[in-house]
């Protein structure tokens, strides 16, 4: 029997644009043609009472994010989730590991099972997809990240400011030869997090080299790679930030394997706080996000645009720089 995303691929549309057709949603001329003839060629015959059912709230919402096995994400996942039952939904979780063909694919998932919104972190800073999400009416709330031309709300911290508190500590420490392990500048959190560095490194009179900033995926390998390449310099840097929890756990292990001391040889900060930065010795310096108050917003916004009552502001919280053991003078010196 054929299914909606059958009839998609056979007519080149999306599985949104096929549900509009049978739905009574708007769609060019051509891709109604388009629709209704791939229908009629695969025998598709849209269920009546699934039609009607579609009409009805499902009290169920989606999240996509980037990375489960990401503590800051899974942490927001559980707020969200929190937050969502005490308001009587149910939620559907979608992993896209980085990838937006994984994230696409998610989101046609969550469009046929007719979720009544969606909390995504999208992969990238555009996204077609996403576009095609709401032209489908479905309500969308950003959380972390978001698409530039998708008039959606946002959730998300602030991490310009800590960011550049951090930069002015480690210069303060006495560091001149500072580097990054940056994540993706094509995603907003990569791009802002990298650039917040770079400025604040130069209002302070501090020029980062090209070969001190190094590029990352936000996964653990890409951590460990890019720190390699950093204690591979004739001159290392004696100062270095990763620019998320996985890729810092990565670049952790690479100093440790490589027998390089912190903070004696190089200082170490992260952004994002987890858990286990304070277990270990020395215990990290790290930009912390709030993470309930994150996934609580978005999962009390959500229902509001489902229901109806508006759509809400974006919610633009600060994120905080804790100081701990990982920094030093260069040479760790007092």
């Amino acid at each position: 029997m054929a299914t909606i995303r059958d009839v998609a691929r056979e007519a080149g549309v999306s599985v949104a644009t096929v549900s509009r057709v049978f739905g009574g949603g708007g769609v060019s001329a051509g891709a109604r043609e388009r629709v209704l003839e791939a229908s009629r060629r695969l025998g598709y015959r849209p269920n009546a009472v699934a039609r009607a059912l579609r009409m009805e709230a499902t009290r169920t919402l989606g999240l996509v994010i980037p990375n489960v096995m990401n503590p800051f994400f899974t942490a927001v996942a559980r707020a969200v989730e929190d937050a969502a039952r005490e308001r009587g939904y149910s939620l559907v979780l979608g992993n896209t590991d980085e990838d937006p063909e994984k994230e696409a694919r998610y989101l046609e998932v969550l469009l046929e099972k007719r979720v009544d919104g969606i909390v995504i972190s999208p992969a990238r800073a555009a996204s077609p997809h996403l576009e095609e999400v709401g032209r489908a009416g479905v309500p969308v709330v950003f959380l972390d990240r978001y698409v530039e031309g998708v008039e959606a709300p946002v959730v998300r911290a602030d991490g310009r400011r800590a960011v550049d508190e951090l930069v002015g500590y480690l210069v303060g420490l006495g560091h001149r030869r500072l580097a990054i392990i940056s994540g993706p500048p094509e995603t907003v959190t990569g791009g802002e997090r990298l650039e917040s560095f770079l400025a604040g490194a130069r209002r302070r009179g501090v020029e980062v080299s090209a070969e001190l900033v190094v590029y990352g995926d936000f996964r653990r390998e890409s951590g460990a790679r890019a720190m390699r390449r950093l204690l591979g310099l004739e001159e290392r840097p004696t100062a270095v930030f990763a620019a998320n929890n996985l890729m810092a756990l990565g670049a952790l292990e690479e100093l440790d394997r490589a027998g390089v001391r912190v903070p004696e040889e190089v200082s170490f900060a992260s952004f994002d706080d987890v858990s286990w930065f304070r277990l270990l010795r020395p215990p990290v310096t790290a930009v912390a996000q709030p993470i309930r108050e994150l996934g609580e917003a978005a999962a009390r916004m959500l229902p509001e645009m489902v229901e109806g009552r508006g759509r809400p502001e974006s919610v633009v919280l600060e994120a905080e720089l804790v100081v701990r053991g990982s920094c030093a003078p260069p040479g760790g010196g007092g």
